[in-house]
Parts: C-alpha cells; sequence; structure tokens
C-alpha cells in the first residue's frame, strides 16, 4: 500500500515531525513548540510548530493521547479537533487539565496529541419532508438500555 504523502512545514526547526510510534498505527505523535504549565482546571492553547496541507477529500483530526487522560486528566477540549484541507495555518490544541489537585507541565517538544489523517465525503444535503425509516428509529441518549 502506498502512504498518502502530507507536505508538511516546520515552525520551528528544533520541533520533530509527527512520528508514528508503532507500525500500523493510526495516529502520529503532534509535540507542543512551547514551555507550558495547565493548573487544574485550566485550559491554554497550544502551538505544535506544524502546518501541513492536506489533499483535497482529505482531513485531519487531532485525538487526546489516552496516557494523558488517565494518568493526568489531561485532553482536549474539542476532541477530536478538525484539521479542513484547505487550513494552513499552526496546528494548535486547546487543551485542559481535568486533574482536581495536580497541575502539569509540558515542554517543547513533549507529546501532547495524536494526529490521524482521513478520507472524508463532502454530502450533498437533501430536504425531504420526511425521512426513512429505520431498527432505531428516535431513540436518543440511553435509549439501547444498559448491558
Amino acid at each position: 500500500m502506498k502512504n498518502l504523502q502530507v507536505l508538511i512545514t516546520r515552525l520551528d526547526d528544533s520541533i520533530p515531525l509527527p512520528t508514528y510510534a508503532k507500525g500500523g498505527d493510526a495516529g502520529a505523535d503532534i509535540v507542543s513548540r512551547i514551555d507550558i504549565t495547565l493548573k487544574p482546571g485550566e485550559r491554554a492553547l497550544v502551538p505544535t510548530g506544524i502546518s501541513i496541507a492536506l489533499p483535497d477529500g482529505y482531513a485531519a483530526f487531532v485525538h487526546p493521547r489516552s496516557g494523558l487522560a488517565i494518568k493526568h486528566g489531561v485532553t482536549m477540549v474539542n476532541a477530536p479537533g478538525t484539521v479542513d484541507a484547505g487550513f494552513r495555518g499552526e496546528l494548535q490544541c486547546i487543551m485542559i487539565n481535568h486533574d482536581a489537585h495536580e497541575s502539569i507541565t509540558f515542554k517543547k517538544g513533549d507529546r501532547i496529541a495524536q494526529l490521524v489523517i482521513q478520507k472524508v465525503e463532502q454530502a450533498e444535503f437533501v430536504e425531504v419532508r420526511d425521512l426513512p425509516g429505520s431498527g432505531r428509529g428516535t431513540g436518543g441518549f440511553g435509549s439501547t438500555g444498559r448491558s
């Protein structure tokens, strides 16, 4: 299988390119461009030091790192963050520290998120008076019960 080529610019030469930790991983690790401390409950926009150019028909999704979530209560406010194909600015992560007591410090170069590249479709929205039926119907939150 041929890998998709994504053009990338480093806005800081000391920042590593995104890397996959293991073969077959969906997300490539991206890092902080700055040193920053998040106090309990605090959120901040953390720059990654990279900009990308995705081909049309693709989007990048910035996901939180599960290790930061379970060990430190740190995640992203808008997870996953969506990077459209036309965006050329610096990728930045809206990080939040959910820990009730401990601050967390990220140093420049620390892994803060994962970048997942996916093929996406654009929909043609067709208005109709009534939607066709389905097995689920209008059942919403909790409608399938608890097992």
